[in-house]
């Protein structure tokens, strides 16, 4: 007998992460990407956290999430103010956390069929 979940369409999961790796499907992320139930974008100007600004933010919002979970590496940070007033001022919900808080949630949420995207920085 099976009790495995079996998703009637394809959608991007994080398999895997570490310091050095995410496994997004079949897919090994060595950067900073951004990722949807659809979608995974892996050439991301923001290398690391620190250079995150709101002008990165554009493909992100391009993929109409409901809701944005940054996950910021090893720790939890906060994002700069005009990071936030971006994210206020399309009333997009977004929760910065550190890099594992932000990979199961994204799994949880896109399994429940929200329309939910990520931004994962390995440091």
């Amino acid at each position: 007998m099976r009790f495995t979940l079996e998703s009637g369409t394809h959608v991007n999961t994080v398999r895997a992460y570490s310091a050095e790796a995410l496994r997004i499907g079949e897919q090994e992320v060595r950067a900073s990407c951004i990722v949807s139930a659809e979608r995974l974008i892996t050439d991301w100007a923001p290398r690391r956290f620190e250079e995150l600004d709101a002008a990165h933010l554009e493909p992100i919002f391009a993929l109409e999430p409901e809701v944005v979970l940054i996950g910021t590496g090893p720790r939890q940070r906060f994002a700069p103010p005009p990071v936030r007033a971006a994210f206020g001022a399309r009333a997009i919900g977004f929760e910065v956390m550190d890099l594992g808080a932000a990979c199961r949630t994204f799994n949880i949420l896109v399994h429940e069929d929200r329309r939910v995207a990520a931004a994962l920085f390995l440091e």
